[in-house]
């Protein structure tokens, strides 16, 4: 009999069909019926993922920012669209948590709730490490933490169709989406707090609903109580059946978000410096990009490892992909020079004259075929430029890919929602 917990969704999954895997601690859908057509949906309407398994920390009381300040990699009073401003209640940042080496415990985004109340939303499995983390970290600061592991609902609503998916199911739409930028939130999963009237179902159900996601494409995170998870997803299905929302696995997501450039932590963020990779903006870099802006945990290990390896990004020719567990990376002359950390095709998109689009680029050439193209991370001795073409192989199989800034262009995760509605 397995031990592996299971989210308030798993009758659902199992009853529609779902293929279940295990998952960190968890017994998740990996996909439904097609992973190529999940992860489609999502760039192309919208798609519904079940993420009740990620965990999250509350940090409350007057020493919460002092301790956030010192063990989150961000810097609190700076990290805040391009102008770097502070943040501030309803708006949430990506980061990580280091240790004194420099290595990622977990990647996290933390909200912002008010003053002495924030939100640290980590990953499945890593609610119980965090705390921990923080009452090591917290000293004589007045701080307290609840872990919420396995206490809340999690729904992820994803896609340029999300937008009116949700406009259908809010009490008062308009004033929810108003003045709603990308990583800002409203609302309270807690009824009793006072933030709760921010964002509401239609029937009165008090939610936190956060502009942000792991795809690259617009939507939201949404935070109830647990005992409200089945009800809204399928609230959410029903309101989208008019424009083809789907119910979506890990499978898609691991590949959406490859195709976003975003990490999976514990795979392409880990055990050694957290520095040299595609995500500087999770540290709190000066204008110069010569230091940090304030001193943290880990920062004085991240400042001297002058011989850390990079982690680059990729995008293959074709949709073949090896298996990056057992995969090396070799160079032009075929020497070994560093290992593979994601290796996943993200099936929106196509190589063109040199160059790759997606199926949401606007005005594409003529003899455009998107058929997919396999894309991730490496992790190498030394810095490669864009364009340069090395060779994967996991003893099996052997492709040829490029060294590339980005993957799938024209992500719609930035844009205005009025662009949606």
């Amino acid at each position: 009999m397995s031990t592996k917990k299971q989210t308030p969704l798993y009758d659902w999954h199992a009853g529609h069909g779902a293929n279940i895997v295990e998952f960190g601690d968890y017994l998740m859908p990996v996909w439904y019926g097609s992973a190529k057509d999940e992860h489609l949906v999502v760039v192309n309407r919208a798609g519904l993922f079940d993420t009740s398994h990620m965990a999250a920390v509350r940090v409350l009381g007057p020493g919460a920012f002092d301790l956030l300040q010192w063990c989150f990699s961000r810097n609190l009073l700076a990290c805040v669209g391009k102008e770097n401003a502070p943040l501030t209640p309803g708006r949430c940042v990506y980061g990580v948590f280091l240790d004194e080496h420099g290595h990622a415990i977990d990647d996290s985004i933390v909200y912002k709730i008010a003053d002495e109340e924030y939100l640290a939303v980590v990953n499945a499995g890593m609610g119980g490490v965090i705390a921990a983390h923080l009452e090591a970290q917290k000293g004589a600061r007045d701080v307290r933490l609840v872990d919420l592991t396995d206490q809340l609902g999690k729904i992820d609503i994803q896609g340029p169709a999300s937008v009116r998916i949700m406009q259908k199911v809010l009490k008062a739409p308009d004033a929810v989406f108003a003045s709603m930028p990308y990583f800002s939130f409203k609302g309270h999963f807690d009824p009793s707090s006072a933030f709760a009237a921010g964002a509401q179902l239609a029937d009165g159900t008090p939610l936190l609903l956060s502009r942000s996601g792991y795809t690259g494409e617009v939507g939201f995170e949404i935070f109830v109580e647990r005992r409200h998870n089945v009800r809204v997803w399928e609230l959410l299905l029903e309101a989208g059946r008019d424009v083809g929302v789907m119910a979506c696995g890990l499978a898609a997501r691991d590949s959406l978000r490859t195709g976003a450039v975003l990490p999976l932590s514990h795979q392409d963020i880990g055990h050694w410096p957290f520095i040299r990779n595609p995500w500087p903006f999770a540290l709190p870099f000066d204008a110069a990009h010569a230091g940090f802006t304030k001193a943290f945990l880990g920062s004085a290990a991240l400042e001297q490892a002058s011989d850390a390896d990079y982690t680059l990004t990729f995008v293959g020719h074709d949709l073949r992909k090896i298996d990056a567990h057992q995969a090396t990376v070799r160079d032009a002359e075929g020497r070994p020079i560093g290992t593979v950390l994601t290796c996943a095709t993200d099936m929106a998109i196509g190589r063109h004259d040199g160059r790759i689009y997606s199926v949401a680029t606007p005005n594409p050439p003529a003899g455009l075929a998107i058929k997919g193209l396999s894309a991730g991370f490496v992790k190498v001795k030394r810095n490669l430029p864009v364009g340069a073409v090395v060779e994967l192989n996991d003893g099996k199989r052997s492709i040829r890919v490029t060294i590339e800034a980005d993957v799938r262009p024209d992500r719609t995760a930035r844009k205005a929602l009025k662009n949606f509605l």
